[in-house]
Parts: structure tokens; C-alpha cells; sequence
């Protein structure tokens, strides 16, 4: 059997540097909330495959639905001969979707397959051109969804140029003193110094951010968003690729602002643990583009739907929103006591199981501590605990635990976490 150092020399020989990889162990095998690695240690996974397991690892719903399905086919296309599964899984997100609009839905692979088509969409239904995006944005990796991106090392830097008429406006930050207020005053002087309103195709937007932080947007702050829009024939596209499907305590984070998107984008834990993405969004929208102007060779594979109807399932029969929302004041107790006991966490944020813990020096904000967040994802491996970090300074760990893990393996990690932080910071404050 390989081990881990083996297999790491052959993955750097093998893949593209370009593939970053956040740590040096490899997967095994996985069940609900832990991993064990090719060596035989156990993880619990605090990580879920970025947002993706929701359900958990191998849900045994989900393996059953994906068995039943290969049984029948694997690939036929859609766009070829297509299938009842496809269909009945656009009708679920279809009554999903918040808003009493009649929706649609397409399915796609990838979460920047979806973003690309959600702008391809409202273009066509606006005939204009130009997008509104944010700061700390993440779209995706391709043309269109790194020029969206807001954060331009690693994902823009050496890639350009990016697709024209993209414009960036400052995402609301409490903690970091960038108010609401601020941000629309930014949106209206773009309208008034670069490209009026009228010229705008899309306006799109993570409720909150992913990569860039684990940011919430105010409430009002979207529902401002929501009446600019309608003012002016922008289409409203919510990015709930990283956010959705249980994640922030409601099938979606835009639920929270009571508001009605008018496309959202899907992906990661739709398909728990398969390739799957779409865009759902009001039916007069989605049907703007001409039958052939969309889809694609292994959009919405049946694989895939088989496995997002069986996530719809168990959401709903595991109660796994009202879960999201006891994961997210489990953390925020446990964050609020770290802080009492260091200086190095900054904030603690929650919106449902969507979590995070900003790492600053001395309490300070405007001093991101990088190294230390780096080195904390290293000492909480080695006692069992696989973490991301986020953000565009580099000094945010998120917290994306299963909805379905217990308390007690969440606990255990959390414990474990902590450890790693109170140690390391009590080494730096010895050795300065």
C-alpha cells in the first residue's frame, strides 16, 4: 500500500502545479462527517469536500439512488434522448426555489458552468451586456467566471484578459468598517461615472461569500440590492453554489433577506459527492435563449440527478436545516470562549453551519495573521482535524462540518481546534 509521502511525490511528479492542494494526506475511504487516509488515520472532516458533502460522505440514500440509476443508464444526453430523471429533480428545485414565480431549471456539471449560463441568460433576456459583481467575489476558474472573480491572487494573476464590461463594487464587510451604505453609494457612482444602469445585463452576488471570507451579507443590504434591480430590468442572479442546500439553516441564503432572485446558481452538495450544477430562476427568463442556445454534452447527467433527488430527501426527513442552524450556535459558543482566552481570534461568524473564525495579531482587525492560520490547518491535522482556510488575506478558517455529524464527533474536532490555536498563539507570544 502507498503511503502518504509516496503518493505525494507522485502526484507532484504527475499533476499540474497549478492544482493547489491544501494538505499532504490521501483519502482512503470516507463515511459521513470522517476520512481515513491511505496509512489508516482517521479525520474528522470539518472540510466536506468544500461545501459539497452536505448530506455527509457516502450517505447510504445517496448510494442507493446512484446504484438504482446505473443499473438503468448511465449516458444517454439529455439533449439526445432524454430522462424522467432530469425532469423530476428541475421540478423539485423548481419548488424550491424561494419566490412565487413560476421557475426553471438547467442543468449543468460544474458550479462555473452554472455561473457562465446564469450570465449567458440574463444577456439574452436583457440584450445587454454589462455585469455587476463584488469584491471577494469567487465565480470560478474559467474566462468569464475569474473576470467576475473578486480576488485576483491565485485566481486571476497571469490569466488575462478578461471578458469586457465586468465592473467590481465593495461586498459590505462589517468587520471590516465597509458598511452597506458605503457599497450602494459605490453601485451608484458607478452609474453615474462608468455605465449606466440601463446597460447592465446581471447583477450577481453570494449571499454570503465563500472563498472570500464566509461574509454575510445585511439583509438590507440585499433587499436594496433586490429594489435597484427591479428599478432598472437587472436580472438578480444569487450565488448559492457554496451557500445552498441546507448549508446557512435554509434551503437557500437568500431566504434570509425574504427575497426572490431572479436566476440563482447551483452546484456542490446538490449532487452529495456527484458532478452536478444548474441554474434555477423565474420561468419568463429561463426561456429567453432559443432551444440549442444551452446545455451541454453531461449537463444534468442522470447519475447525478438520481443522487440530487435522494439529497432533496434526506434534507427534508433528517431535518438537516433546523441541524445547520444547532451546528452554527454549537460554533459560536465555542468561538465566543476562544476569544476570552486569545487574542488572535478577531471574529466568529455564523450563518447557519456556514462558519468561520478570522485570525488577526493582537486583536487588531487591520492585522491579518496569515501565518498563523496556516499553521494552525497544519496542527489541527496532525491531531485528527481537516480544515480550509478562505478569505482574501489568507487569515480565515472555515467551518463546513456534514449537517448529519454528531454532536459529540463535533465536539471532539472542535476541541481538538482549539488546542491548536491557544498552543500556537502561546508559542508566538513567548517567542515575541
Amino acid at each position: 500500500m502507498s503511503t502518504n509521502k509516496q503518493l505525494l511525490e507522485r502526484r507532484n511528479a504527475a499533476v499540474a502545479r497549478g492544482v493547489g492542494t491544501q494538505h499532504t494526506v490521501f483519502a482512503q475511504k470516507a463515511l459521513g462527517a470522517e476520512i481515513w487516509d491511505v496509512e489508516g488515520n482517521r479525520y474528522i472532516d470539518l472540510a466536506s469536500g468544500i461545501a459539497v458533502n452536505n448530506v455527509g460522505h457516502n450517505h447510504p440514500k445517496v448510494i442507493a439512488a446512484v446504484k438504482a440509476q446505473l443499473e438503468n443508464f448511465c449516458h444517454p444526453c439529455f439533449q439526445v434522448t432524454p430522462y424522467e430523471v432530469y425532469i423530476r429533480l428541475a421540478e423539485r428545485l423548481n419548488e424550491l426555489a424561494p419566490g412565487p414565480t413560476p421557475k426553471k431549471t438547467l442543468f449543468l456539471t460544474t458550479g462555473v458552468e452554472a455561473v457562465e449560463n446564469a450570465i449567458k441568460i440574463a444577456r439574452y433576456h436583457t440584450k445587454r451586456t454589462g455585469v455587476i459583481a463584488f469584491s471577494g467575489a469567487f465565480h470560478g476558474r474559467t474566462m468569464m467566471g475569474m473576470a467576475l472573480t473578486g480576488k485576483v491572487a491565485p485566481y486571476k494573476a497571469g490569466f488575462g484578459p478578461f471578458p469586457p464590461d465586468i465592473y467590481h463594487i465593495p461586498y459590505p464587510i462589517e468587520y471590516h468598517g465597509k458598511t452597506a451604505e458605503a457599497s450602494l453609494q459605490a453601485l451608484d457612482a458607478l452609474f453615474k461615472s462608468d455605465i449606466e444602469p440601463s446597460r447592465i445585463a446581471a447583477m450577481i452576488i453570494e449571499p454570503v461569500q465563500g472563498e472570500g471570507g464566509f461574509y454575510a451579507a445585511p439583509v438590507s443590504f440585499l433587499q436594496a440590492l433586490r429594489k435597484i434591480c427591479d428599478e432598472h430590468g437587472i436580472v438578480l442572479i444569487a450565488d448559492e453554489i457554496q451557500s445552498g442546500f441546507a448549508r446557512t439553516g435554509k434551503w437557500f441564503a437568500v431566504e434570509h433577506a425574504g427575497i426572490e432572485p431572479d436566476l440563482m446558481t447551483v452546484a456542490k452538495s446538490i449532487g452529495g459527492g456527484l458532478p452536478l450544477s444548474g441554474v434555477v430562476g423565474k420561468a419568463s427568463i429561463m426561456d429567453a435563449p432559443l432551444p440549442g442556445g444551452l446545455g451541454g454534452t453531461y449537463g444534468g447527467p442522470p447519475v447525478g440527478c438520481a443522487a440530487g433527488l435522494a439529497v432533496i430527501d434526506i434534507i427534508d426527513n433528517e431535518k438537516l436545516c433546523d441541524r445547520a442552524m444547532a451546528i452554527g450556535k454549537k460554533i459560536a459558543s465555542w468561538g465566543a470562549l476562544l476569544q476570552k482566552s486569545t487574542d488572535c481570534v478577531g471574529d466568529v461568524r455564523t450563518t447557519g453551519a456556514m462558519c468561520a473564525i478570522e485570525l488577526v495579531k493582537g486583536g487588531d482587525a487591520d492585522q491579518p495573521d496569515a501565518d498563523l492560520t496556516k499553521a494552525i490547518l497544519a496542527e489541527a491535522l496532525k491531531k485528527g482535524v481537516i480544515l480550509l482556510s478562505c478569505g482574501a488575506r489568507g487569515n480565515v478558517i472555515r467551518f463546513l462540518p456534514a449537517l448529519v455529524i454528531s454532536d459529540k464527533l463535533l465536539d471532539e474536532a472542535l476541541s481538538q481546534v482549539r488546542e491548536a490555536i491557544v498552543g500556537l498563539s502561546n508559542q508566538l507570544r513567548k517567542a515575541s
